[in-house]
């Protein structure tokens, strides 16, 4: 009975994930969204945050490399601009990526960034990874996430786990990762989020 409820508390606790689809723009939308920051080959972590409980509701990860994309297993985000396929959204300008985090930050929800700069192939072992992954069917975010990242350089220190959270913790761990904490305290008041360096 004890691991029933675990496991419902953990589904519950995950619905931030949403639900799998079977998304699959277009090879030209594809095409015609490739962006590329200019910044060094990164690996961007995700994590949403519950100010109620502090629990991870949600995991991400956004992939610097030949372009920049983000995989949102099982993610309700979604804008007509930005294609996707199974979950792997497409054209992650600045603009979009502060779309993305004013998307999750909200009174209830804070999100945290982890960017780590890796080499280029690393990066593109990473956007390989999620392209192939799949849709991600509900609560299983963080085992996505986590499943994509164990499998890159580097990355082995990382759990495969359920929990957002404690994938947060790992990658906060390797060296070099530098984090930042978004807030909105505001609900009227779209896009006024609030950012904190940790």
């Amino acid at each position: 009975m004890v691991r029933l409820l675990a496991v419902l508390s953990l589904i519950v606790s995950l619905a931030g994930c949403g639900g799998a689809d079977n998304i699959w723009a277009s090879d030209q939308a594809v095409s015609d969204a490739v962006y590329r920051h200019d910044g060094p080959p990164t690996l961007t972590l995700f994590t949403v945050i519950s100010k109620a409980s502090g629990s991870g509701a949600h995991s991400a990860l956004m992939i610097n490399g030949s372009q920049r994309a983000i995989f949102d297993p099982a993610g309700t985000f979604n804008h007509p601009n930005l294609p996707e396929r199974h979950d792997v959204i497409y054209g992650m300008t600045n603009k979009a990526v502060d779309f993305y985090i004013d998307y999750h930050a909200r009174v209830t929800y804070d999100v945290v960034r982890q960017d780590i700069v890796v080499s280029p192939q690393v990066a593109e072992m990473a956007k390989r990874a999620a392209e192939q992954y799949g849709a991600v069917p509900k609560a299983h975010c963080g085992q996505s996430v986590s499943a994509i990242l164990r499998s890159l350089p580097g990355f082995g220190s990382i759990p495969q786990t359920y929990y957002p959270k404690k994938i947060m913790e790992a990658f906060g761990e390797l060296p070099g990762v530098r984090a930042q904490s978004f807030s909105d305290d505001d609900p009227h008041k779209g896009g006024k989020i609030v950012t904190q360096g940790l």
